[in-house]
């Protein structure tokens, strides 16, 4: 298929609905991207004050056509110079204030993937340590997690991030940081105390204890498993609660780590309880590792999108899920979880990298724009502009191969989180 030609109108041309791009650098002009449908006559002025002598336009994506030419509608031609006028507009000041803010949203972010991965070597540690050292392992677990219960309820606004998968390691610890995490903010969302919250992140830590017993091989098996293998894969839960006991865990965790994979239809394993029957704290570990399974399946094939992940758990397996549990981890990730590559209602492509609880549906979103580079792409938060919403999610492998490896969708999808008033912002 041909590409089209570029179309090029003269400034004076431009009107309220005409679709543009600018071809300069992000830095060189004022607006929050550089392409979009202009929607007001404050932009017009600030797209003649460029001095551009022509300016690209997408007549498909426009709703309006362009004006008649109008000859000398325009200041005489001169270099883009809207980031050093000696009087700035009121939108390039929101530039350069939307400038300052990415410059401490990657600040923050850095603090927050070295916090992560402190938190990751620390379950590694404790993982590799338990059976000689049990004392000093669960010790050092406790601790944890008794760090990350006072952030989170420190805070008056959580704010989870997604985490750059290029720094991951061993499997095993990472779904068992995850599965701590997104357990300890759910609980924090249902109003747990500080004590019920660090026993959730125990039991996120510690679920998985019983798979040190399983083969590799198996663990890892490419194919579905066969009944004796699926027969075989479940014994890490008995597994689990025999070191469970020898290291003598609290009581609370080894309940969970005997009930995560029990589900409120009675479909789960290894008992096949029921609702009553089950414990609160074990009804939100099972929902947030299943989750986490979904996302991050042993085969990266069979890998949902969050957004995917949570639908299917509300439209298809809600009946295995305690209601309360389902609804506040769908309302703390939002409808668009980080990770979910979305499509915004201007047409432009991005990745949600951070949410809001507090404000579910208005992400902050990474947006691919080829006038940036990657290492300073540009992160919108919707709760800033009331007109740009997400429209909807989209698969990675629907985005051209340019955008997909700009948004560099994550492999693994891993969280931690920040608190919104000390930190400022998120990154990827």
């Amino acid at each position: 298929m041909t590409a089209r030609p570029p179309v090029y109108v003269h400034p004076s041309q431009l009107q309220i609905g005409v679709y543009v791009y600018l071809d300069l650098g992000w830095m060189d002009h004022p607006f929050t991207l550089s392409h979009f449908r202009i929607k007001n006559d404050e932009q017009l002025t600030q797209l003649l004050r460029l001095g551009l002598d022509k300016v690209r336009i997408d007549p498909e994506r426009s709703t309006q056509p362009p004006r008649a030419l109008v000859v000398a509608a325009v200041p005489p031609t001169a270099p883009a110079a809207t980031m050093v006028e000696a009087e700035p507009s009121p939108a390039l000041i929101a530039k350069r204030q939307r400038i300052e803010r990415l410059k401490a949203q990657r600040a923050a972010l850095a603090q927050c993937e070295k916090r992560y991965l402190d938190a990751a070597r620390t379950i590694n540690s404790i993982s590799r340590n338990l059976i000689a050292l049990p004392q000093e392992s669960i010790a050092d677990a406790q601790a944890l997690t008794e760090q990350l219960a006072q952030s989170l309820l420190r805070e008056s606004e959580v704010v989870i991030h997604l985490m750059n998968d290029k720094v991951m390691g061993e499997d095993v610890y990472y779904h068992s940081l995850n599965v701590a995490m997104l357990a300890m903010i759910t609980g924090r969302a249902m109003h747990l105390g500080e004590n019920e919250l660090q026993q959730l992140g125990m039991g996120g830590i510690f679920h998985d204890l019983g798979k040190s017993r399983i083969p590799h091989k198996v663990l890892i098996k490419a194919d579905k498993p066969n009944k004796a293998e699926a027969d075989f894969l479940q014994m890490h839960v008995a597994y689990g609660l025999d070191i469970a006991g020898k290291v003598q865990l609290p009581a609370a965790v080894i309940q969970m780590i005997a009930q995560h994979h029990e589900y409120m239809d009675g479909s789960g394993y290894p008992k096949g309880l029921t609702a009553a029957a089950i414990d609160p704290h074990s009804r939100i570990l099972a929902a947030v590792n299943a989750y986490d399974n979904l996302c991050n399946p042993v085969q990266a094939i069979h890998a949902l999108t969050p957004h995917e992940a949570l639908s299917l758990m509300f439209s298809q397996q809600r009946r295995r899920w305690d209601g309360e549990v389902l609804s506040t981890l769908i309302h703390t990730l939002g409808v668009y979880p980080p990770g979910t590559i979305v499509r915004l209602n201007n047409d432009n492509l991005g990745m949600v990298v951070s949410v809001n609880p507090a404000k579910p549906i208005k992400p902050q979103v990474l947006v691919y724009d080829p006038s940036t580079p990657r290492e300073e792409a540009i992160i919108l938060d919707l709760t800033e502009d009331d007109e740009l919403s997400i429209s909807k999610a989209l698969r990675p492998a629907q985005l051209p191969t340019a955008v997909y490896d700009y948004l560099s969708p994550r492999t693994r999808v891993t969280y931690f989180f920040d608190g919104k008033g000390a930190r400022a912002g998120s990154g990827a």
